[in-house]
């Protein structure tokens, strides 16, 4: 995927659900993989021609694994200059040294997402930034129905009454396929994940589950099942323009 086409997927993202207000202050995310640098990239793009003014801050909360050099992130937010925030915390040892969690993952996400939003408050921030993208919703609404019993996936906005945040999701028209390409194309700096569990949880079953869906089916399953989410549609994908 070229960068101009990035651009446009996350323009109409922005435009379709009003994700991006002039003012705002919006903190990307960043976990050091491909969709969260690849969102960094689209972001700080998107500043420099988008009629809606905002600003652009990274920030990573840095679990405390070993062997996560944050370097080359660094180094990319600085030849952005987009101001970056490293936020040390003893997640990692609270979940696999003291309490040993046998399934740490919504554990992890809870307590990482609660440092970021307090970072991003910190930061002045109005707006959180995911790197969700299409096969994210894909799958959360897989996971939804087969672990949950209901028809759910996460929305391109939802506010936080907690804290004010707004959590903006602008890579949902992106397929992760196309990150990969990007990622490629453009050398990102993606750090490797230390996280022990990585690889073995609910979501990769369902990522590999919808592949082989795919390949008996000769159809490209994502693809129908995310118009399925736009056609019903569910609560907060009602979208203003045309059809992706």
């Amino acid at each position: 995927m070229k960068l101009q086409r990035l651009y446009s997927l996350v323009r109409q993202a922005a435009d379709d659900y009003d994700l991006i207000h002039d003012g705002d202050r919006i903190a990307v995310g960043i976990s050091g993989g491909k969709d969260s640098l690849t969102l960094l990239y689209a972001l700080h793009g998107l500043q420099q021609f988008y009629p809606k003014k905002f600003d652009l801050f990274a920030i990573t909360v840095d679990l405390g694994l070993d062997g996560f050099d944050l370097g080359p992130v660094k180094t990319l937010c600085e030849r952005f200059s987009v101001p970056y925030t490293i936020i040390s915390t003893e997640i990692g040892k609270i979940l696999f040294d003291i309490r040993r969690e046998s399934n740490p993952c919504s554990l992890c996400a809870k307590l990482r997402k609660g440092a970021l939003n307090q970072a991003a408050l910190d930061l002045g921030c109005n707006k959180v930034a995911y790197a969700h993208h299409k096969d994210d919703v894909v799958e959360t609404l897989l996971l939804s129905m087969i672990y949950e019993g209901r028809f759910h996936t996460f929305e391109p906005a939802t506010y936080l009454d907690q804290t004010g945040l707004t959590v903006i999701r602008p890579m949902i028209y992106v397929c992760e396929a196309d990150v990969i390409g990007f990622k490629n194309k453009y050398e990102l700096p993606v750090c490797k994940n230390p996280c022990p569990a990585d690889g073995y949880t609910k979501r990769e079953y369902v990522k590999k589950l919808t592949k082989r869906i795919a390949q008996e089916t000769s159809t490209d399953v994502k693809s129908q099942m995310f118009h399925a989410i736009l056609n019903t549609p569910l609560p907060g994908w009602e979208i203003k323009g045309k059809d992706v």
